[in-house]
């Protein structure tokens, strides 16, 4: 199966996970912080899940799937540990019109679901196609580690100048370049180092030498 790379706008849709173990975990909770309404079917959820369902930011059908139960729904996840039950609700929700997604199973999934790795607003994503979730989490791995929190910061950072930048520079190649001066190792030793001020200091005054320069 070839993957076509996109992002997904999920605020206000509706999800259905059917399984209640840490596969459908993972899955419902990323759901959730995308914005997505999330039910999950299952007779037994995970203790995250019960509380979850408990405050009301998942709904919870509790028993197992039955045939129908992918109607009405946009996403649908088959994370259960039976293959037959997976199997049965993803031909059941595509039959729905919902989009579907099987755990261990990439021939029956009309989108996987990548690796992340999250900064701030700096999202990375890893997949293999289902090949190999092995592979697939020894990068995700190593891009954590190569990339840490302070680059998420440094995103928060210029995301607060750039307006200023903009009133201060009207053309972009001049832009682009005071971006690439900021953004060096010093910027992002002091980031890591705690020094938000002395970061934003440096970027600023990149900004208001090439001000007095242009």
């Amino acid at each position: 199966m070839t993957v076509y790379p996109m992002n997904l706008n999920l605020a206000g849709r509706t999800v259905a996970v059917i399984g209640g173990g840490g596969v459908a975990e993972r899955k419902a909770v990323a759901a959730v912080k995308a914005g997505a309404l999330v039910t999950m079917i299952s007779p037994c959820l995970t203790e995250t899940l019960q509380r979850l369902a408990a405050a009301g930011t998942v709904r919870h059908w509790n028993r197992t799937w039955q045939p129908g139960d992918g109607a009405g729904f946009f996403l649908l996840f088959c994370a259960t540990d039976h293959c037959d039950v997976n199997r049965e609700a993803a031909i059941d929700g595509k039959q729905a019109g919902a989009l579907v997604n099987v755990a261990d199973a990439p021939e029956l999934c009309d989108f996987t679901v990548p690796g992340q790795v999250r900064r701030g607003d700096l999202l990375f994503t890893v997949s293999t196609g289902g090949k190999s979730p092995a592979v697939a989490r020894q990068i995700r791995h190593e891009l954590a580690e190569r990339y840490g929190e302070e680059y998420g910061q440094y995103l928060e950072l210029i995301g607060r100048l750039r307006a200023e930048l903009k009133s201060t520079l009207h053309v972009s190649a001049e832009r682009q370049r005071i971006w690439r001066q900021a953004m060096d190792e010093t910027v992002l030793e002091l980031l890591r180092a705690g020094k938000f001020k002395e970061a934003e200091a440096k970027i600023r005054n990149a900004i208001s030498s090439a001000g007095t320069q242009s």
